[in-house]
């Protein structure tokens, strides 16, 4: 995967990473909503749903943000867990935890996938939406999210990717003109939108990705294209 990263060629993507998180978590949930017109919360309740198809006691949704889709999950599994390198995201992540009186079932920490403070088998699922794309190293983040999987438990990667056919030149119009143009002036971060796109530009999707799964000890691994491909969810157990 290349290296693309937020602000400079130089320096860690973590740290960069960490540091437009920061900067544009005030705004975060607006964009999200008014760039996906709400789709993005539609393919979190199908994982969710998916989630509850088993039993799970504890689950650990990482790159959590600002925490939707750990808030949506409490409704199904008694304790949910969710990480994230950006404080300032957590931040946002606890005020709606406690909006939604959900203090006893979710709590929010700080942790990077490649280097999570759980031990090893810790919990019964994992989910992760729209963030590893952002991990400063994918496989030692993928490896990092099943090493607290116990065995068995299933693994949730939901990420943007790159949609084929008709769909392909009006998103790529929409996705690297519409929203940086949009997201410089809502959010005032110049950097953080251009990046989404690069950032989704060099994942390494489908096929690829899966084949990540596997090389760090992932089976039964699948995936599903979602809203013509825009986005793909891919599903695997440890």
């Amino acid at each position: 995967m290349a290296a693309v990263k937020p602000y400079s060629a130089d320096g860690s993507k973590r740290e960069q990473v960490e540091r437009m998180f920061d900067a544009i978590s005030p705004r975060y949930d607006l964009l999200n909503r008014l760039f996906s017109f709400g789709t993005d919360q539609g393919w979190r309740r199908k994982v969710v749903r998916l989630v509850a198809q088993e039993k799970v006691e504890r689950l650990l949704d990482v790159a959590t943000g600002t925490a939707d889709l750990a808030i949506m999950a409490a409704g199904r599994v008694p304790r949910v867990t969710g990480a994230d390198i950006s404080e300032g995201m957590l931040a946002h992540g606890r005020e709606k935890v406690a909006k939604a009186g959900l203090a006893d079932r979710v709590e929010l920490v700080r942790g990077d996938a490649a280097a999570l403070p759980f031990p090893d088998a810790s919990f019964d699922a994992v989910t992760v939406a729209f963030g590893v794309r952002n991990f400063e190293d994918l496989p030692r983040g993928v490896g990092g999210m099943l090493r607290v999987l116990k065995p068995g438990g299933r693994l949730f990667v939901l990420e943007f990717s790159r949609p084929h056919g008709l769909l392909a030149p009006f998103f790529r119009f929409y996705f690297h003109s519409v929203m940086p143009f949009i997201g410089r002036l809502i959010s005032k971060d110049r950097a953080a939108y251009a990046y989404l796109p690069a950032s989704v530009d060099a994942f390494p999707e489908g096929a690829a990705f899966e084949a990540i799964l596997k090389n760090q000890g992932a089976r039964e691994v699948r995936s599903e294209r979602l809203t013509g491909g825009i986005a793909t969810l891919y599903i695997a157990r440890k």
